[in-house]
């Protein structure tokens, strides 16, 4: 073989492989390496017939190229066609922006830079201009979607009876209240139409009935079934019910079904309506099908100043609803509180622990008199929410407070406790400096005198080891049986609603033998237990400082707090200088009450307490009456003495040494039991203690 025709095939191999066309380059490589061992060769055809080296290698190649070619030439023009598309689109979007703001500058508006109309653009074109809503109302379970996405559901059994009430937001859809009013007991109706006078126009408001599984309850031989969701709805509240547009509301009646969807203070959007035909029967479960129209976002907010108030009102208005004039755009509620400083304030470093729950409206209405009321630290109020609930949170901050949430341990009674427990701990640990604590629950007014009030007797639990507590809340307290706001007494039960307590007493007795959460018990009433009070009083005034106002919750109804709260009395003085504070510690006390006694007239016995003449009508006296009582426990005729004294009779309370205190038509008031009391040996000889026998046992149905 010729040294130049070896040199040809070299470098046509060479240029292959910078080609990078690897499968022809291993190839030819190869056949380039058998014929530098080859005796003879040329190009063209051998004399045997075959073809050269050079025809074989030049077809593939060829080949090569045009595919290569091809395909550049497709690739170019997918290139192109891409950028054409782009180019249009950009065109079409500028195009538009440019007309958009030409629009917007025809009608006066101002103009804004390229991002924010971009911005502005594209928020438009992602958010929904109507919302698709669906409500069920049945006996069993009501249930509201949007958009085919389930935002309410209650299908549980014996719970949710009455009148749902959803409110949504009319320029993101997004819920801003939930609330169920029982409107088969007492009152609830008139909550209802509180709430909803709450609520700010334009909102979309959304109403379902439901019922409940049928409970039945034997009174006086006739069944009675706990199941219906009208029963107590007056008319003030079906008028308010047609003011926001309702057909209905005058027609609704037992076991009916019905829902409604309305705007507030403007159109009624839908209505559905099912009636029950017999008395034993529910109506047909009805569904509302209704679009909602969506309003532009600035639409529905309000053009307040901007300072660290409003940005607080603004975050809260903007998806909490119900409050009133907290949001209202013209007239505002403030929402800084500046009350009157307290000279010499023994308290004003005291932490204040606010038991809160999921009652968002009780924890307003109660901040709003606990900020307002004189002496008041807001840097020393923490709020303890037990659960992970944001309405109750949103509250918190609208006020600028401290808000801890709680991780929810045990169940009912348990869980009170347990938080309870847990708010005292967080209370010292969070001011650990502190020897004392305020504590008062979010369903409670506070006087205005509140702090002044714990500033005045605050010492009494540093100079007398044998008081257990003082407390702003007198369980005898009521408006007839109270009178004298400076007057205070010495109770061997422990109050609580609004109390102060020793460091010392809780982490050194209290918070190690606290009840475990599998049990059962109300806290207060563990501590009133006497291996837990061991012979300690607390401290209480003749007016309470702290009024409950709470109609709903784990104890309580509106039946219950008709009967044993809604006439409490609460201080309205600002400021009162409580008298004899000496005379509370324990000697000192004990010659007050015998004092009283010896100077008491001593009622007729002959008379029943029942009678309305039992009690002279003479102001400014005092008078006493001996009853009959065993032994310690024996309250027998004390509970119906305080039956016919109309206060609270479910069991003894406010005692000292078997003895109670009160005001009576304007004169005070000592009852002792006899012979328990050992102020027994002051009775008159020919005065024989009145017993007034238990009657027989009723079985009571307390509608919850």
């Amino acid at each position: 073989m010729k040294n130049d025709e070896l040199l040809d095939v070299a470098r046509l191999a060479a240029a292959e492989l910078r080609r990078g066309a690897t499968a022809f380059s291993w190839t030819r490589t190869t056949c380039f390496l058998e014929l530098r061992n080859m005796d003879t060769w040329r190009a063209g055809v051998s004399k045997k017939g075959h073809f050269s080296p050079q025809i074989l290698i030049s077809r593939p190649l060829g080949r090569r190229r045009w595919l290569t070619k091809v395909f550049k030439a497709i690739l170019v023009v997918v290139l192109l066609v891409t950028i054409c598309i782009n180019v249009m689109f950009i065109m079409d979007t500028a195009g538009r922006l440019k007309e958009e703001a030409l629009m917007a500058g025809a009608s006066g508006s101002d103009a804004v830079d390229a991002d924010s109309r971009r911005n502005s653009f594209r928020l438009q074109e992602s958010q929904p201009k109507a919302l698709a809503i669906e409500v069920l109302s049945s006996q069993s379970k009501v249930s509201v979607s949007v958009d085919g996405a389930t935002i309410l559901e209650d299908g549980e059994e014996h719970k949710g009876r009455g009148i749902h009430v959803l409110i949504l937001n009319q320029a993101t859809g997004s819920v801003m209240a939930q609330r169920t009013f029982d409107t088969y007991s007492p009152h609830e109706d008139e909550a209802m139409a509180l709430f909803l006078n709450m609520v700010s126009d334009g909102r979309i408001i959304i109403f379902a009935i439901k019922g409940s599984k049928k409970l039945p309850i034997r009174r006086s031989k006739v069944l009675h079934k706990k199941d219906e969701g009208t029963f107590q709805m007056k008319q003030p509240a079906r008028d308010l019910l047609k003011r926001l547009g309702s057909r209905r509301s005058q027609a609704i009646g037992w076991r009916d079904m019905w829902a409604m969807v309305t705007k507030k203070g403007g159109k009624m959007l839908g209505e559905s309506y099912s009636k029950s035909t017999e008395f034993n029967t529910w109506g047909a479960p009805v569904v509302l099908r209704v679009e909602v129209p969506l309003v532009p976002v600035e639409e529905s907010e309000c053009d307040w100043p901007d300072t660290d108030e409003n940005r607080r009102r603004r975050h809260f208005c903007s998806h909490i609803e119900g409050y009133g004039s907290v949001c209202s755009c013209a007239d505002p509620a403030p929402l800084i509180f500046n009350p009157a400083r307290l000279p010499n304030s023994q308290v004003n470093d005291v932490p204040v622990a606010i038991i809160a729950s999921n009652r968002p409206h009780y924890l307003y209405r109660m901040l709003r008199s606990l900020l307002s009321a004189h002496g008041a630290n807001p840097d020393m109020i923490t709020v303890f929410i037990d659960g992970y609930f944001e309405e109750p949170l949103e509250v918190t901050k609208l006020f600028g407070l401290r808000g801890i949430q709680h991780t929810p341990i045990g169940i009912k009674n348990a869980r009170i406790s347990q938080h309870y427990k847990a708010s005292l701990t967080a209370t010292f640990n969070i001011f650990p400096d502190t020897q004392y604590a305020i504590i008062v629950e979010e369903d409670l007014d506070v006087s205005p005198d509140f702090f002044s009030y714990f500033s005045q007797t605050k010492r009494l639990l540093e100079e007398d080891e044998s008081i257990y507590c003082i407390s702003a809340w007198n369980d005898q307290g009521y408006e007839h049986t109270s009178e004298d706001p400076s007057q205070l007494y010495r109770v061997e039960t422990m109050p609580g609603l609004g109390w102060i307590l020793r460091r010392s007493l809780y982490k050194e007795e209290l918070e190690p033998k606290w009840p475990t959460p599998e049990k059962m018990w109300d806290w207060d009433m563990w501590m009133r237990l006497p291996e837990v009070r061991k012979g300690r009083e607390c401290v209480v005034p003749d007016v309470s400082r702290t009024y409950h106002f709470g109609a709903s919750g784990l104890n309580m109804n509106s039946y219950f707090q008709d009967v044993y709260f809604k006439k409490h009395s609460l201080n309205t003085i600002p400021y009162v200088e409580m008298r004899g504070i000496d005379s509370m510690k324990k000697e000192n006390y004990e010659e007050l009450v015998i004092s009283l006694i010896k100077k008491a007239t001593v009622l007729d016995h002959s008379k029943s307490p029942c009678e309305e003449s039992f009690i002279p009508e003479k102001k400014g006296s005092t008078f006493v009456m001996y009853i009959k009582m065993e032994e310690p426990k024996d309250f027998g005729t004390w509970k119906q003495v305080a039956k016919c004294f109309k206060i609270w009779d479910l069991d003894a309370r406010g005692y000292h040494n078997s003895m109670w205190r009160m005001h009576m038509k304007g004169s005070e008031l000592l009852v002792i039991g006899v012979p328990n009391s050992d102020y027994s040996k002051f009775k008159p000889s020919n005065v024989t203690p009145i017993y007034l026998e238990r009657p027989k046992e009723k079985i009571k149905s307390i509608i919850r």
